[in-house]
């Protein structure tokens, strides 16, 4: 079972083996949300299925006239890509046929940036046995394996069954909630301009939440496209933590995608991975009552 990274050969060694296994492609760009679909279509790992961050791993629900969001009544956060509830996250499993006792990979073409969404909803969903492919579609060429543009064949839709809760997701009332404590130790996945509130390109308001730490998220990514080694990851984190429990982690963003490298790279370092606050900066800018500080 592969729970956090797992390495082109031994992909290739699980794929040989004929182990129960079903590979996503999450392949996205925020700014051309097409994009991500475009690329899959034209060269993806044989056998994957494309899993959307728009509108397979969010519950967008309506947008009116003006682009605003309004989230199902019951999606699991807010936010410019709301979570869907775990059961409406079971149903599109079952539709492309992944079943409780496969090993799931994820990967994408952006520097783990979206992948570890679906990592985490399937932790969120009660199934240990997902791994992100470490160097994504990049280290999977660069070692020779194999990319197609076939159409893939349809799957039979199975019946996946949740299991208990293996990661916590953290509401916009935690967050507000734990704000003048030390319960929580909230970290900023977001580029620093974005963090200090010098420039703020998707949300309607720039800053971020009061007392938030940042650590943006291509940091944990080494010039070769993979995760840094674990001792360097746990010795930033160690540093940005300063004596703080990770358990107390709250990671966040920009709408609960990027978080998830940070999230990934403290697991990678044997830390704790704390929970997520899916609904991050979009989510808690939308309320002008919630406190914003910049700098």
């Amino acid at each position: 079972m592969f729970t956090t990274l797992i390495s082109v050969d031994q992909l290739n060694a699980l794929q040989t083996s004929g182990s129960p296994l079903m590979i996503f492609d999450c392949s996205f760009d925020l700014k051309n949300t097409a994009a991500g679909e475009e690329q899959y279509r034209k060269a993806h790992i044989p056998g994957a299925i494309y899993a959307n961050v728009d509108t397979d791993l969010s519950d967008q629900g309506v947008i009116d006239p003006d682009g605003k969001h309004h989230p199902h009544p019951d999606a699991a956060s807010g936010g410019r890509h709301p979570l869907p509830s775990r059961e409406k996250f079971a149903m599109w499993l079952s539709s492309v046929g992944f079943s409780n006792g496969m090993q799931a990979v994820a990967y994408d073409r952006n520097d783990a940036n979206y992948c570890g969404r679906l990592w985490w909803m399937l932790k969120w969903a009660g199934h240990e046995a997902v791994a992100v492919l470490d160097g994504g579609l990049q280290a999977w060429q660069a070692a020779g394996g194999e990319v197609t543009d076939r159409e893939e064949p349809s799957r039979f839709q199975s019946n996946y069954a949740l299991g208990p809760e293996l990661r916590s997701l953290a509401t916009t009332g935690d967050v507000l909630g734990g704000l003048d404590s030390r319960r929580h130790t909230i970290i900023d996945a977001r580029a620093t301009p974005r963090y200090r509130g010098e420039v703020e390109p998707f949300d309607p308001v720039a800053g971020h939440i009061p007392g938030a730490l940042n650590r943006p998220a291509p940091q944990n990514i080494g010039p070769d496209g993979k995760f840094r080694p674990a001792a360097e990851l746990k010795a930033e984190f160690q540093q940005l933590l300063a004596g703080r429990d990770p358990a107390t982690v709250v990671h966040h963003c920009g709408s609960g995608v990027s978080a998830l490298p940070n999230m990934l790279a403290m697991e990678v370092a044997g830390l704790s991975p704390g929970s997520l606050y899916a609904g991050s900066w979009s989510e808690w800018c939308s309320d002008p009552k919630r406190p914003v500080a910049k700098g």
